[in-house]
């Protein structure tokens, strides 16, 4: 776990997961088509305009007077105007607009599950790399033992258990390297997935600490103010209230205007062609009696869906809470954990260079040699893991408290801004192309 200084940093690994990680671009797609809701929704203040082209062929047959035939067509053009709408366009608006909040709440989200995903990554590489560097540390030192075990036989110092003794942990540490350098590759390979490159040569340093809570009190309070599972909930909430008005305008009478502007053409077999040209605008109101009850029945429904989003809130606040204490604990526990590991380290490398020495001096045998390296790799390992749990465990607390951002961590990047897509879909009147030219 030593540092190096020219290893691509934690934060570098962060930042381009944050650029290149797939289900974050994913989610940053599903926002903008959100965003489109809201030019939806203030479509209804719009006109809408039609044009109309028809043509005909009539034939008539008679006897005696022979054959006769009409050709007629017409080309119009209609406006319409919603004038009053049961207030569906405004409620629509304001429910298209809680959604757009409810889906950025949601995109900080997932780019907090992907940033917690890109540090467990990175330190599971780190970890499954010092296991490699113990396990070969092993076999280097195993393989002396072999050689110094052969070397005391051959001057009648040693037997042959002693030999055989030695070969069997030379065999059992070759095949524990075999799978840490299986565990690697996986790791390299998660690690590819999240960030989007191949891991480079890295190092734990992070100031991740810096930013942990003072206390657990603080760091609920934070989590309840600031986590983006609960600002979506209460966006999901006030999206679900303004749902239930749009559908009890269905209840309301609707008020229109529609301009037609027409040219008809009516030429026959015997006069020259003549036309008819026409224009009216005509004001409608449609006042809804009874409508089978399907509207009742969609706004229970709707009224109901209400009451699930408000239950859902109290669900993410709960959930919220028991990450925040779980993610609290494991981080003292992990701390705890690397302060006892680093003890039983130095104790065993004790252990490890005074059973050599006493060896040396008869008083100790090549199995209790063999023994003190198995715990001291033990121990190295154990140290190794408990490193990355803490690691692992602080970058888990930012999170529950909701704060493990690109824009809290001061990742170097392009950061990417939902409000620019937004606010240039918003009242846009036509056109099929999106902001970024497809």
């Amino acid at each position: 776990m030593a540092a190096n200084a020219q290893a691509q940093s934690i934060s570098d690994a962060l930042a381009m997961a944050y650029s290149n990680n797939p289900s974050l671009n994913a989610a940053r797609a599903q926002l903008r088509a959100t965003d489109e809701g809201v030019s939806q929704a203030l479509s209804g203040w719009r006109p809408q305009i039609f044009a109309n082209l028809s043509a005909s062929h009539t034939t008539f047959s008679s006897k005696p007077g022979g054959e006769l035939y009409y050709n007629t067509s017409t080309v119009g053009l209609q406006i319409q105007q919603s004038v009053f709408r049961g207030f569906r366009t405004v409620n629509s608006t304001r429910q298209a607009e809680a959604l757009v909040k409810a889906q950025r709440a949601s995109l900080q989200s997932t780019e907090q599950s992907v940033l917690l995903s890109a540090a467990q990554a990175y330190m599971n590489v780190i970890r499954d790399t010092a296991i490699v560097s113990l396990n070969r540390s092993n076999i280097k030192f195993l393989g002396e033992q072999v050689r110094a075990a052969k070397d005391r036989f051959e001057v009648g110092e040693g037997t042959r258990t002693d030999i055989a003794q030695a070969d069997a942990r030379l065999a059992a540490a070759q095949s524990q390297l075999n799978l840490a350098l299986a565990n690697l590759n996986a790791d390299r390979a998660v690690f590819r997935q999240v960030v989007g490159v191949e891991p480079g040569r890295i190092v734990p340093r992070t100031n991740i600490r810096s930013m942990l809570p003072p206390n657990l009190k603080t760091a609920i309070s934070a989590g309840a103010g600031h986590h983006p599972d609960i600002l979506a909930a209460q966006f999901n909430i006030d999206a679900a209230q303004f749902n239930v008005k749009v559908l009890e305008g269905n209840l309301l009478p609707t008020v229109t205007l529609e301009g037609n502007l027409q040219r008809s053409w009516n030429p026959s077999t015997t006069t020259n062609l003549d036309y008819t040209d026409s224009a009216s605008v005509v004001g409608r109101v449609s006042v809804p009696l009874y409508q089978g009850g399907l509207v009742s029945s969609q706004v229970r429904q709707a009224k109901e869906e209400l009451g699930n989003a408000r239950i859902l809130l109290d669900a993410a606040r709960d959930s919220v809470r028991a990450s925040i204490v779980a993610a609290w604990g494991s981080y003292q526990a992990a701390e705890a954990s690397v302060t006892a590991a680093r003890a039983q380290v130095d104790a065993a490398q004790l252990a490890l260079n005074g059973v050599i020495e006493e060896q040396r001096v008869g008083q100790q045998t090549t199995l209790d040699v063999l023994n003190a390296q198995n715990e001291l790799i033990d121990a190295k390992s154990t140290l190794v893991t408990a490193q990355r749990d803490s690691v692992v465990a602080a970058f888990s607390l930012v999170s529950a408290v909701g704060r493990l951002t690109a824009e809290d961590l001061g990742l170097r990047v392009a950061a990417y801004r939902p409000k620019e897509h937004y606010e240039a879909v918003r009242d846009k009147w036509f056109g099929l192309r999106t902001p970024d030219g497809r």
